[in-house]
């Protein structure tokens, strides 16, 4: 569950994943009868740190990506192996919180026999489209364009009405981000920004070691696109604006763990979790999240100090 969402959720943006996932892991979980929890927070927190390995892993870094002008592959390069170490921490610490001293192993044989579970034809459409987004993405096609390019010919089919895929969309989440954007674009206006940012403005936050706690914190307290859409204009005045650029996609991302309403991707899960009878409470989600989002961000604020 944990190296599922996190590879998939650096290449398709971590929301759509746990759309996803969150229903698959919960059916997995019932059919095999075992505590749905640890698997639902599971593909939240490896969502996040997944996300943080590319610059279309979420709403984030593609803005950090337009602004910045990084290279996908640059990208990649710098904070993949953040993400990847950052996986492997998710799955020790959540093994030690919910499965001490046991062997995290499920009898898949007996669940691939269960009514109902035959492998479906493959469609390969998908996958080849999904190939060629990202050769684009790595050969430095802008991600705006070739993910509008994927979606087109995802489009033309014959055995799909496009209407039923427009239904699937979830309009409720595009209007959410739309308005995130208004909300923190008018205030940018008003003069807030500045307001908010003068007292930590003297902080030398290009120092990597204060810029990502402050970011981190900051992540938490208007959620994380909001703040990088507030931290954007310290970032371009840094004596290294692209690590500056790094550390912020990398911090805003990985502080996104440490409560429920950190990022996005939490509250999705969260309710699809709660649609289908799973409660996740915020102390329940607190108590990973926060050793998952210290130990990820000191790793990756070593990891971009050293390199």
């Amino acid at each position: 569950m944990i190296f599922t969402s996190g590879v998939f959720s650096a290449f398709l943006v971590n929301d759509i994943v746990c759309l996803v996932m969150t229903p698959l892991a919960l059916r997995m979980a019932r059919r095999l009868r075992l505590p749905p929890i640890p698997y639902v927070v599971a593909v939240a927190t490896a969502s996040n740190i997944g996300s943080a390995a590319t610059i279309t892993g979420n709403p984030q870094n593609m803005l950090i990506g337009s602004l910045s002008r990084i290279p996908y592959l640059d990208f990649i390069v710098h904070l993949g192996p953040v993400a990847l170490a950052g996986l492997f921490l998710n799955w020790a610490l959540l093994h030690r919180l919910y499965l001490p001293g046991s062997v995290d192993r499920v009898p898949v044989a007996e669940a691939l026999r269960a009514p109902g579970s035959q492998r479906a034809r493959i469609r390969k459409k998908p996958i080849v489209v999904l190939l060629i987004v990202l050769a684009g993405f790595l050969l430095g096609v802008p991600a705006a364009m070739m993910a509008a390019i994927g979606a087109a010919l995802l489009l033309i089919t014959r055995t799909i009405d496009p209407r039923k895929m427009y239904d699937e969309v979830d309009w409720g989440l595009l209007v959410f981000f739309v308005g995130l954007f208004i909300i923190v674009g008018g205030a940018e206006r008003a003069g807030l920004t500045r307001t908010l940012l003068q007292p930590v403005a003297t902080w030398n936050l290009h120092r990597i070691p204060i810029f990502v706690p402050v970011t981190a914190v900051l992540s938490n307290v208007v959620s994380n696109v909001p703040a990088v859409m507030l931290l954007r204009t310290l970032v371009t005045a840094f004596p290294d604006p692209h690590t500056g650029w790094l550390a912020l996609a990398m911090a805003s991302t990985l502080a996104g763990n440490l409560t429920i309403t950190g990022s996005v991707a939490n509250i999705i899960v969260v309710e699809r979790a709660a649609a289908e009878g799973v409660h996740v409470g915020f102390r329940e989600y607190f108590r990973v999240g926060l050793p998952v989002t210290a130990a990820t961000l000191a790793l990756g604020t070593v990891w971009l100090w050293l390199t």
